[in-house]
């Protein structure tokens, strides 16, 4: 007869082989999402950073030599308070147009972004002359309220330090319909493979190993909030100030929420939303 502990252990043991075969399955769903993601139009991603996020660059921390250990049950940790405001009222938009804006854009002026966030203001100096493409298109999306009322949909804290925002799906899949040329990739800031604390570059499609997705920006960008080390691929085409600095490390201070396995996104613990985005000429 099988005592009450020993019933226990087993059940115990067999709740641990379904949370493995769970984790096994995200892993493989996680990895069979990245070998496409690239060649899916619309996902937008950052190359190695979509690696990270999805898990599939970490190691396996399930050890098959626990599978009949006893299963106890661990306390759950306190989730630090959100930092942010709330929202404000709005929805989001959902347009999208055919082609890229026309080139209107004044690359001997100056240009400047400012997210009104919830956390807080984040101030922008764009790089219209050495990327005017990607300003225009900022300019144009912000007049048009595209970036309002979304949210900032991944924050990545181990390895690439980045707040990636832009779409206003919030699930890292959405663009405004058209594409625009990768630019600035010779950005002299761009020293040793990093892209530097208070860079505000583009996301795409580009894929480092088969060399395919040039020119796929759309309107997905990431803010580096602390030295990252990336291969120059995605145009810097702005430096927050510092202001915004202080912004972002308060995101960055409250963490990441596990991966999503639908997505992939590691999203921010702070509600981060873009309340109002707006691109001022000077």
């Amino acid at each position: 007869m099988v005592s009450q502990e020993q019933r226990r252990r087993q059940l115990a043991r067999e709740k641990f082989l379904r949370q493995q075969q769970r984790r096994t399955s995200a892993r493989r769903k996680a990895r069979m999402r990245n070998a496409v993601i690239a060649s899916v139009l619309g996902v937008v991603v950052i190359g190695s950073l979509a690696l990270y996020t999805t898990g599939v660059l970490k190691g396996d921390d399930d050890s098959k030599e626990n599978a009949g250990a006893e299963v106890t049950p661990s306390a759950t940790p306190s989730k630090a308070p959100d930092p942010c405001d709330k929202p404000a009222a709005g929805k989001v938009k959902t347009a999208t147009w055919k082609k890229e804006p026309e080139l209107t854009v004044d690359k001997s002026a100056k240009y400047a972004m400012k997210l009104a966030t919830t956390c807080g203001d984040i101030d922008i100096d764009l790089k219209a002359s050495a990327a005017p493409h990607t300003v225009n298109s900022f300019e144009f999306l912000a007049k048009k309220g595209y970036f309002d009322h979304s949210k900032c949909h991944r924050l990545t804290d181990s390895s690439i330090y980045v707040l990636q925002c832009g779409d206003p799906q919030g699930t890292g899949m959405g663009g405004p319909g058209y594409t625009i040329p990768d630019e600035n990739l010779k950005d002299t800031s761009l020293k040793g493979g990093v892209y530097p604390a208070g860079t505000v570059a583009m996301a795409n499609q580009y894929n480092g190993q088969t060399k395919e997705g040039r020119n796929t920006g759309g309107s997905q960008f990431f803010l580096v909030y602390q030295d990252s080390q990336l291969p120059a691929d995605y145009t810097p085409f702005g430096t927050v100030s510092e202001a915004g600095m202080k912004v972002l490390k308060k995101i960055a201070d409250a963490g990441a929420q596990p991966a999503d396995p639908t997505t992939g996104n590691t999203a921010p613990n702070a509600t981060v939303v873009i309340n109002k985005a707006t691109v001022s000429k000077s």
